[in-house]
């Protein structure tokens, strides 16, 4: 699955760097894989997430930040919360892992 907050993230660096054969291959990407769009549940539950985690005091951004992380944590729990077995696969385990299961991609 390709969440929207993801492909945001990446869409947004090949942008910048003018690497368009790398904006081509993400548009077959979410033609070939579901797309997960950000919706508003996902949007309130980050939120939650974002302030449990400064509460904890386990920031997981700049406290001026978006915080795409909590984004797609909040996404791949509501997931979960449908029954899903979500695993996400990212090089950033350390601040995922405080609200889904979140691994190493190289490891998956």
């Amino acid at each position: 699955m390709l969440p929207e907050i993801a492909d945001y993230e990446v869409r947004r660096e090949l942008i910048r760097a003018g690497k368009v054969a790398g904006v081509i291959q993400l548009d077959v990407l979410k033609s070939v894989i579901r797309y997960l769009p950000i919706t508003t549940e996902a949007m309130l539950l980050a939120a939650e997430f974002w302030a449990e985690a400064r509460r904890a005091g386990r920031p997981t951004a700049d406290p001026n930040a978006l915080d795409g992380d909590v984004i797609l944590a909040a996404q791949a729990k509501l997931l979960a919360d449908e029954g899903n077995e979500v695993i996400i696969a990212t090089t950033n385990v350390g601040h995922l892992f405080l609200f889904i299961d979140a691994r190493d991609w190289r490891l998956i």
